[in-house]
C-alpha cells in the first residue's frame, strides 16, 4: 500500500499497517489503543548476511481474550521496529498514546486514534495502492497474517506465539486454507 514517508501520515499510516500485521493481526481495538508504555526496547537481532535487526516487545495487557494479569508479548523485529520508530520520532511522541489523530494542518494531536479510524487508513491505502478497498479491512490483517504465515511454511505454533490465538482449532482454519489446494495431502498420488 502507498505510504511515500515524507510526511506524518504517511509514516503514521505505514506504522500503522505495518505493526498491526507483523505483531501477529493485533485488532484495531489493540492498534488503536497502543501506548508508549507498553513498548519495551529489546536487544537488535544478530543476523548473519547484514546488521542487527532492531527488535521492540509490544506488552499485550489487557486483550479480548487475556485478563491482563499474564504478560502477553508480541514482538517486532526489522522493519516494523523501524517504521514505529519512525513515526514517534518524527511525530515527538515519547509517552501516552502511539496512533494519534493528525489535523488537516499537520498537527498531531494528543489523543489517540479511535479502532475504526483504523480501518478506514486500511481501506483507503488500499485505495490509493489502486485495489478495492472492499477487499481490505483491519480484519483482514488478521486472517492475512495466518495465511502468509503458512504460505511461508512458518510452523503453526510458532505463528501462534505471535498471533496469540489460544484456539488451534481456529489458527490452523487459517492454514488449511492456505495450504490445502497445494499441500501434500492433495498430491499423495
Amino acid at each position: 500500500m502507498i505510504c511515500a514517508a515524507d510526511s506524518l501520515r504517511d509514516l503514521r499510516d505505514r506504522a500503522i499497517l505495518i505493526v498491526a500485521f507483523a505483531s501477529g493481526r493485533r485488532r484495531r481495538s489493540e492498534i488503536a489503543g497502543l501506548r508508549c508504555e507498553q513498548l519495551t526496547v529489546e536487544a537488535p537481532i544478530e543476523v548473519t548476511d547484514g546488521p542487527p535487526l532492531p527488535s521492540l516487545a509490544i506488552h499485550l495487557g489487557r486483550t479480548k481474550t487475556s485478563s491482563g494479569e499474564e504478560d502477553d508479548i508480541v514482538y517486532l523485529t526489522g522493519r516494523p521496529a523501524e517504521a514505529l520508530d519512525a513515526w514517534m520520532t518524527a511525530a515527538r511522541i515519547e509517552s501516552g498514546s502511539v496512533f494519534r489523530a493528525i489535523g488537516r494542518w499537520g498537527t498531531v494531536s494528543c489523543r489517540a486514534l479511535d479502532p475504526q479510524s483504523v480501518n478506514a487508513i486500511i481501506k483507503q491505502r488500499a485505495e490509493m495502492a489502486g485495489l478495492d478497498s472492499g477487499e481490505f479491512s483491519a480484519h483482514g490483517l488478521r486472517s492475512g497474517y495466518l495465511t502468509e504465515a503458512a504460505n511461508r511454511a512458518i510452523p503453526l505454533p510458532e505463528a501462534m506465539e505471535q498471533s496469540r490465538h489460544r484456539s488451534v482449532q481456529q489458527a490452523s482454519s487459517y492454514y488449511n486454507n492456505a495450504t490445502r489446494r497445494s499441500g501434500r495431502a492433495a498430491r499423495m498420488l
